[in-house]
């Protein structure tokens, strides 16, 4: 039972912040307001350059290696169990799965940051 009041106060409560979040903002957009501004002067160039896809590529590379140092900073204290082979496979599967990545999108070049 309180999981279902949980979860309907949890839906409920959503519904009204997204139909809030919906109908709350001034639609009116105007040439002031959509201007950049830069320091009270008039912008040199356009302020909406898309950023280098190259930039995403190595920001995604990073975050996949931060995430495997996350997943096997816990590993010291895991050797401690009793069925430490499991523990072990289970990490040198990780680190080859990430290690093929990283040989595959050093192969395609993904990590140049000049073409």
């Amino acid at each position: 039972m309180n999981m279902l009041m949980i979860l309907s106060v949890n839906i409920i409560l959503s519904t009204c912040l997204i139909m809030i979040a919906f109908w709350l903002p001034q639609l009116n957009v105007y040439t002031e307001k959509a201007n950049p501004y830069e320091c009270g002067f008039d912008p040199m160039s356009s302020a909406r350059l898309p950023f280098s896809m190259k930039f995403f590529l190595v920001a995604i590379t990073f975050l996949l290696f931060d995430l495997e140092i996350a997943l096997l900073l816990p590993l010291p204290w895991a050797i401690q169990m009793h069925n430490i082979n499991m523990m072990m496979s289970t990490a040198f599967i990780l680190v080859s799965v990430l290690a093929l990545g990283l040989a595959y999108e050093w192969l395609q070049k993904g990590l140049e940051w000049t073409e």
